[in-house]
C-alpha cells in the first residue's frame, strides 16, 4: 500500500499516480475489458461523486461496485433496494430506550465511506428520496437532528433498465445528485472466454486487498482539487450547459450542480492523465456521462423523436465548437 498521509501536502505528481494506478489495477482483477467503467468509478471517488451504473443484469454492475469497494480500506456496505425496503432501513431511526427513558439513533446502511446501492429503481420513490440529503449535503436529518456521514463518502448505485419488470424510474431530483452515469456493456469474445476459464471455481474479490485507505482517498481527492481550471474553460463549461437548457430537443436541461460536477470531474480526469490543467477535450470527454441521465427530451419535439439524450449532448459538442474559442493552452 502506497505510503500516504492524510494530508495533501505531502502529496505529489508520482504519488498521485502510483495510488491511483494501484485502484485502477486492483478494479481491473475483477473487471476484465472495462477499462472505461474502472475509469468512471474512480474519478467518481476522487472528485468526491457519487456513480450510478445502469445496464441489463449480469454484465457485471455490482461486481464493480464491490471491487472498488475492496480496493478502499474503509467501512462499506451494501443495500438490496427491494420494494419493501423503508426510509429508515437507509438512514436510521430513533429506538427508545427504557433503561434511559430516551430516544437512541441507531445508524441505518447509509453510514459506510463506501455505499453500494444495489438495483436502486426496485424500491418505491420514498425510499430512493431517502439518499437525497445524503448525498447532496453528506448527513441526514432524523427527528430533526442531523447525523454527519463518514468521510470520504461515495453512493455507487446499480440499476435495471427501465423496460425490466418491477423497476420504479429515478426521480429528476435524484438522478441530478449522480455525478455520472455509465453502461458496462457485454464483454467481448475473448474476454468473456477468459472470465470462463478464470473463474469456474474462483472469485476474483476473495483475491483483492485494500491498496488505499480511507485518510489516503481524502489526500488523493485534495490533491485533484489543486488542478488548475483557466476562466476560458470555465466559460466552456457554462457554455456547454447553458445549450442543453436553450435546446429545442429537451424539456429539462443540465442543473448548475451539473456544470459543477461536470468541471470537478474533469479536474480528477486531468490529474490522472499527469496534467495539473483541464483542456477542453476534458469536458467534452466527460459530457456525456455526466449530462445525459439529467437531460429530458422534449415530448413535442419532432426533432426529438429517435434520438436518445446521447444523441443531443453530442449535436451539442458540435454546435458549441464551432461558436466558442478555447486556447488548448490552459496553464
Amino acid at each position: 500500500m502506497p505510503d500516504v498521509t492524510s494530508t495533501a501536502t505531502a502529496m505529489d505528481a508520482a504519488l498521485f499516480a502510483e495510488s491511483t494506478d494501484a485502484i485502477v489495477t486492483s478494479v481491473s482483477r475483477v473487471i476484465d475489458g472495462k477499462p472505461a467503467a474502472v475509469r468512471a468509478s474512480l474519478v467518481c471517488l476522487l472528485a468526491e461523486g457519487h456513480l450510478l451504473i445502469e445496464d441489463v443484469p449480469g454484465v457485471g454492475k455490482t461486481m464493480l461496485a464491490r471491487a472498488l469497494a475492496a480496493s478502499v480500506e474503509a467501512t462499506v456496505r451494501r443495500i438490496q433496494f427491494t420494494p419493501d425496503l423503508l426510509p429508515g432501513d437507509v438512514t436510521g431511526v430513533s429506538v427508545y430506550n427504557p433503561v434511559d427513558r430516551e430516544f437512541e439513533f441507531k445508524q441505518g446502511a447509509i453510514f459506510a465511506h463506501i455505499v453500494i446501492a444495489d438495483e436502486i429503481n426496485r424500491s418505491s420513490p420514498k425510499t430512493q428520496s431517502a439518499l437525497l440529503e445524503a448525498m447532496e449535503e453528506r448527513q441526514v436529518t432524523v427527528d430533526g437532528t442531523s447525523h454527519v456521514l463518514p468521510d470520504p463518502f461515495l453512493v455507487v448505485a446499480t440499476q435495471n433498465p427501465l423496460e425490466m419488470e418491477g423497476t420504479y424510474a429515478l426521480p429528476e431530483a435524484q438522478r441530478d445528485r449522480f455525478m455520472m452515469r455509465i453502461s458496462m456493456g457485454y464483454p467481448d469474445a475473448a474476454d468473456e472466454a477468459l472470465m470462463l476459464r478464470q473463474r469456474d471455481a474462483v472469485n476474483p474479490l476473495d483475491a483483492l486487498s485494500p491498496v488505499v485507505d480511507a485518510h489516503q482517498v481524502r489526500a488523493l481527492i485534495e490533491w485533484a482539487r489543486t488542478v488548475h481550471v483557466s476562466p476560458a474553460v470555465e466559460e466552456y463549461a457554462v457554455s456547454l450547459a447553458r445549450a442543453t437548457r436553450d435546446h429545442p430537443d429537451l424539456r429539462l436541461g443540465a442543473s448548475p450542480r451539473a456544470t459543477l460536477q461536470l468541471v470537478r470531474a474533469a479536474k480528477v480526469w486531468a490529474a490522472l492523465d499527469g496534467r495539473n490543467f483541464v483542456i477542453p477535450d476534458d469536458l467534452v470527454t466527460l459530457l456525456q456521462p455526466v449530462f445525459a441521465h439529467r437531460l429530458i427530451p422534449a415530448r413535442t419535439s419532432a426533432a426529438s423523436r429517435g434520438h436518445s439524450a446521447a444523441d443531443t449532448v453530442a449535436s451539442i459538442v458540435q454546435s458549441i465548437a464551432g461558436t466558442v474559442r478555447v486556447p488548448l493552452a490552459t496553464r
